[in-house]
């Protein structure tokens, strides 16, 4: 049996392939555009969202993309300092433009540019995480250890 998946999370998915990994994106029936909409959507506990936020640098305009467990609140004065730059809100416009993918279904890979990434430490306490695969209701399943490979990610404390 073949479900069709939208434009978007067969990117993620073809994007998966690629890099070798043999992570399923799954669409579901309700929103994960929200880490508790998507934890009550998959059965799991908010902490195992990694949900993916992007800022915009205000130095440069560029993007910053920061894996926070779904609990977890980021601390931008913490992140300010890690990046030595100054965050700003990153606009849906500004977001599709430089990933690809709309607020709600923003993948940790597979964006039109390459992102500075950071990553929570707090996902790495679990076995198994759930991130967004480029469509709100579309997730894959992965561990902390390939999140941090696929993006090349850099692990800190982000709240």
């Amino acid at each position: 049996m073949t479900s069709q998946l939208k434009d978007s999370a067969q990117q993620v998915q073809n994007k998966l392939i690629e890099l070798r990994y043999a992570n399923k994106v799954i669409e579901l029936p309700d929103s994960t555009r929200t880490a508790q909409e998507a934890a009550d959507t998959i059965g799991c506990e908010v902490a195992h969202i990694a949900k993916s936020i992007i800022f915009r640098l205000k130095s440069n305009d560029k993007p910053l993309l920061v894996i926070a467990s779904g609990v977890n609140r980021i601390n931008e004065k913490q992140i300010n300092t890690h990046v030595n730059d100054r965050l700003g809100k990153a606009d849906a416009d500004f977001v599709r433009e430089h990933t690809g993918f709309v607020i709600g279904g923003v993948p940790p890979l597979g964006h039109t540019e390459s992102l500075i990434t950071l990553i929570d430490e707090d996902l790495l306490q679990f076995r198994e995480i759930w991130a967004a695969a480029g469509h709100p209701k579309a997730v894959f399943q992965l561990t902390p250890e390939e999140l941090v490979q696929m993006t090349k990610g850099q692990v800190i404390c982000v709240k």
